[in-house]
């Protein structure tokens, strides 16, 4: 996700590096988010220029569904687990690093980013992007459950994100990034709706975290996957021991 070096609109290239810092300050077991001045920060150019009102490679259509493939999206997502694992889906803004979060728990066996709950059956990132698919950026966590249990899950889903901030994580902006859990079965959604009933309790603004069936997983786009473990765009590898509590950096 490359950031833009050259622009060919009337917008000064210092003006992205004097845009004030956020009035957000993050609950106690929120991650801080990146200064916008900074070279690690996650905003998005397309999310920049969607926030100045100025298109970015996208038509103002958007990503047209057809009624078969929306509802191939919108129905179950039918892939199975390894013998003895279980699956569960988290969105808590940009994939990359709540994937990570989730390579760090002991007893996750694999990870994948991908997209969900969309009305467009295979989308792209693009099409994600377009804020027209109402796709969501989700990880797909496998894990062991005599290892790990669904409730270890969402207590690292919690402390990844602010789930207070609808369709926005820290400079993400967009339906893409918006606070959810999708269920694979009747004791994940109870464990899920009881979790966030106690978290509420912690905080002072409301939750607007959706809590939803699992639909049809897509698997994002391979350079996505394990992002920044691999080292990103710039090659800073960053480490998916389990049990690591190393600070975890999103940059494009």
């Amino acid at each position: 996700m490359p950031f833009v070096s050259t622009l060919s609109i009337a917008v000064p290239l210092s003006f992205s590096r004097s845009i004030p810092k956020l009035p957000f300050k993050p609950s106690t077991f929120a991650p801080k988010f990146p200064n916008l001045s900074s070279p690690s920060s996650s905003l998005r150019p397309m999310n920049f220029f969607k926030a100045l009102g100025i298109p970015f490679g996208f038509s103002a259509a958007g990503v047209s569904s057809d009624p078969a493939g929306a509802a191939i999206a919108q129905g179950p997502d039918d892939d199975t687990p390894a013998a003895g694992q279980q699956f569960a889906q988290f969105g808590a803004g940009c994939f990359w690093g709540v994937e990570l979060s989730f390579q760090r728990v002991p007893g996750v066996t694999k990870t994948e980013v991908g997209y969900t709950q969309g009305t467009v059956h295979q989308p792209t990132y693009e099409d994600v992007c377009t804020g027209t698919t109402n796709h969501s950026e989700v990880v797909r966590v496998q894990y062991d459950p005599g290892q790990c249990s669904y409730e270890d899950l969402l207590e690292t889903f919690w402390a990844r994100h602010d789930p207070t901030t609808p369709n926005r994580q820290g400079n993400d902006v967009g339906t893409q990034y918006r606070s959810g859990i999708y269920f694979y079965t009747p004791e994940q959604e109870k464990a899920a709706r009881e979790s966030l009933e106690k978290h509420q309790k912690l905080l002072n603004r409301k939750i607007v975290t959706e809590i939803l069936p699992a639909k049809k997983f897509y698997r994002a786009e391979e350079y996505h996957q394990q992002y920044l473990e691999k080292g990103g765009r710039f090659g800073f590898k960053q480490s998916a021991a389990k049990g690591c509590n190393d600070p975890i950096r999103c940059y494009g």
